[in-house]
């Protein structure tokens, strides 16, 4: 299994992934969500909330998918997803912390919302179902983070030990991404 480097929390706006009870992978808020961000003038402590908020929303459905995939590899995949985010987060939190950004949401934030919405269809799903909407809703999702990373967040960064510090998680979320899809593919979706 993958161990992450670190996934820092990235993407609160990665969070606004929803998934209609009839999964089909969409592109979720994130880059209008970002594109609005971006006009509002994206600066760091907002980008560190971001991140949290990410971390958060990936750690839910993986602990969910940890308890409910009826695949093995599918609760293996959910425990290392939900150890690396946490672990992530918490450095991230650590790295603020030390650089006294006090973390802000942005407003609106379409992420909170979008992330209960999909963990509350996820909430629905059983055996295999649940497995395969997991799985979509995890290359989605971090295909959509990576993308937030390099084309909005990245950029928008000030701070030069945060800049470093986000950069680093590029490649952390694209092994989950690789994971994800070819967890996908050995499940047969």
């Amino acid at each position: 299994m993958l161990k992450m480097v670190s996934i820092a929390a990235v993407v609160g706006l990665a969070s606004a992934f929803t998934m209609p009870a009839t999964y089909s992978p969409k592109p979720h808020k994130l880059n209008a969500a970002a594109a609005t961000a971006s006009r509002r003038a994206l600066d760091d402590a907002t980008i560190v909330a971001i991140f949290d908020e990410a971390n958060t929303a990936d750690i839910e459905t993986s602990d969910l998918a940890e308890k409910r995939g009826s695949a093995p590899d599918v609760r293996a995949l959910g425990k290392q997803f939900a150890h690396d985010h946490t672990a992530v987060r918490q450095q991230g939190r650590d790295l603020a912390k030390k650089l006294g950004v006090k973390p802000t949401k942005p407003n609106p934030d379409p992420g909170a919302d979008a992330a209960a919405a999909a963990l509350k269809d996820l909430q629905s799903k059983h055996g295999a179902d649940f497995d395969k909407a997991y799985l979509a809703h995890e290359v989605a999702y971090h295909q959509q983070v990576i993308d937030a990373l390099n084309n909005t967040l990245i950029p928008a960064i000030q701070n030069a030990e945060l800049k470093a510090f986000v950069q680093k998680i590029v490649p952390a979320f694209e092994g989950h991404l690789a994971a994800a899809k070819n967890l996908q593919a050995k499940i047969g979706q």
